[in-house]
């Protein structure tokens, strides 16, 4: 059966029962504030502090771009991308799309124009839907896009450029009759990004029984039930978020978006929603710590004994935090994931909440999945010995696609290579050990070396330069650019920083280290024995056991 089945299922069920609530904390009205007074500014800025639609509203919804998506010559197969950030319309957009036979195509709102372009080209893309934090990126390559057949806006009437259709008003009187379109489990539904170490995205695709599987594996990790409340914070771009939120879809269960991160937002928000099942990332719960450990917070103005679950997922958890976490939060039980987006994201190995005991591991083969570790050859190694980790399961991707040498290289009949070593303990639990790639992962994003060495190499001071992860407590890693300067010159921190400006925030090395670069005679960069020098050994080692 393919994904959109279930929302049909939960429409017809469930038809007034609240599917996704929106919270944007920065809209919140003031208290002496009246509602006349907000209802102004809602109208003049076009947000709103909380929206919500039931099931039968996010149904109706999907229909309505679907049939939009007919009048403008969508067919089965073709490819439609979504760059917007956590909303009430980027589901039922997501779900709409799906419903044609067209394929969503995700795309990570911290890309550049030239990247957006480069996703669009890689995918074959023909429509894109995007929010009013993009026009300027959008802008910039409308020309070069052209190609696309049409472009939505989702945003406010009187924003929407020129080049583009409002997507509320172009879908307002569209039909709400479900698409006479049949779906089967292998067909194509979705293309993810990824990238290698080189930096450059590649396309993932996978078929509607992944995002099915999907499903499943995540209701059955979290014991979800129709009574459980989903507060997602993550972007809904990534696997992770959104097959975290599958849970919720396959009960029926309410799934409630925080734009926002900050400590107070997250537990105010748990406390009027009701939240049963919180998904955090490694940054977001040391900061809520933080604050309760400076007196920033004081956990008695919030309504939170109804809050079942704590989840960390996107990067390696360190046992301690988890310890402080449950001095705070005694009740709390606490699971993690593994998985990459190769698998359809989360759940293919899992901690499960009853094995606290084993926090450092990520886990054993989630449900409906299958796990080994082989050494060069694809041979299983003896249990305590390190290997390449190597999973199987309908969550794995098809292909990359339009890129058949890549898919050789980790598609292994039905088992995926992940590119991660790790080994088995005594008990059959697995722990990363370290990766294959050199890609950085820092507040579950992903920083990629090549592209920031680039970036440095071009100013006129530096010799050589390689971009390595260091251990950081809040953020997992950080990205720590070791910088060798011509003979002859001087040049300061601050030069360097100055010229990293123009990268995004996000990809700006957060440590220089000025020192010789060590290569090897075939003149690659030894990051191996960078991270011995400046990490003590193992960076994810080195994460675990802290």
């Amino acid at each position: 059966m393919p994904i959109t089945d279930f929302l049909e299922r939960n429409a017809k069920i469930y038809p007034n029962d609240v599917a996704l609530v929106e919270v944007n904390p920065e809209k919140q009205p003031k208290k002496d504030m009246t509602w006349r007074e907000y209802n102004l500014i809602d109208a003049a800025e076009g947000e709103k502090y909380r929206r919500e639609i039931t099931w039968r509203e996010f149904d109706i919804r999907a229909n309505r771009f679907a049939n939009l998506l007919f009048t403008r010559g969508i067919k089965k197969g073709d490819k439609v991308a979504v760059l917007l950030m956590n909303c009430l319309e980027w589901l039922p957009i997501y779900f709409g799309i799906l419903k044609t036979g067209a394929l969503v195509v995700p795309m990570n709102y911290r890309y550049s124009s030239d990247e957006i372009k480069y996703c669009l080209d890689l995918a074959d893309v023909r429509m894109l839907v995007f929010g009013p934090e993009f026009i300027e990126r959008i802008n910039a390559i409308e020309k070069d896009i052209s190609y696309l057949d049409d472009l939505f806006f989702v945003g406010k009437t009187s924003d929407t450029p020129a080049y583009a259709d409002n997507y509320a008003q172009m879908t307002y009187y569209c039909s709400t009759t479900v698409p006479p379109v049949e779906l089967k489990d292998e067909d194509d539904a979705a293309i993810y990004f990824s990238s290698g170490t080189t930096g450059f995205p590649k396309a993932i695709l996978h078929r509607h029984k992944a995002l099915v599987a999907s499903c499943y594996t995540e209701q059955n990790h979290h014991s979800q039930t129709k009574d459980d409340v989903f507060l997602c914070i993550p972007p809904l771009y990534h696997t992770g978020a959104k097959m975290h939120w599958f849970g919720s879809l396959l009960t029926g269960g309410k799934a409630v978006l925080l734009r926002g991160v900050k400590p107070e937002w997250v537990l105010q928000t748990a406390s009027d929603e009701k939240a049963t099942i919180v998904w955090l990332l490694v940054p977001w719960v040391q900061d809520i710590l933080d604050c309760i450990d400076r007196g920033d917070l004081n956990l008695e103005d919030y309504t939170l004994s109804q809050w079942r679950l704590m989840h960390v997922g996107a990067q390696p958890v360190p046992p301690s935090l988890i310890k402080r976490w449950k001095t705070q939060f005694p009740t709390h039980d606490y699971d993690t994931n593994y998985g990459l987006s190769e698998s359809i994201g989360p759940g293919c190995v899992h901690l499960g909440v009853e094995n606290i005991d084993k926090v450092g591991a990520i886990g054993k083969a989630g449900y409906l999945w299958e796990t080994k570790i082989v050494d060069e050859n694809g041979e299983p190694v003896k249990r305590g010995e390190v290997g390449e980790l190597a999973v199987k399961g309908d969550g794995v991707m098809k292909c990359y696609y339009k890129n058949p040498e890549a898919t050789d290289e980790i598609l292994k009949g039905e088992w995926l290579l992940t590119g991660d070593m790790a080994k088995e303990d005594e008990d059959g639990f697995i722990y990363l050990v370290d990766r294959k790639k050199d890609v950085i992962i820092s507040g579950g994003e992903n920083l990629y070396p090549v592209q920031i060495e680039d970036h440095l190499r071009a100013y006129g001071k530096i010799k050589d330069v390689a971009v390595i992860g260091l251990p950081d407590k809040r953020l997992g890693e950080i990205a720590a650019a070791i910088i060798e300067i011509k003979e002859g010159m001087d040049c300061t921190e601050e030069e360097i920083n100055e010229f990293c400006a123009s990268l995004p925030k996000y990809k700006r090395p957060r440590k220089i280290i000025f020192a010789k670069v060590p290569r090897n005679p075939t003149g690659k960069i030894e990051k191996p024995r960078l991270r011995e020098i400046y990490c003590g050994g193992s960076l994810v080692e080195a994460q675990i056991t802290g």
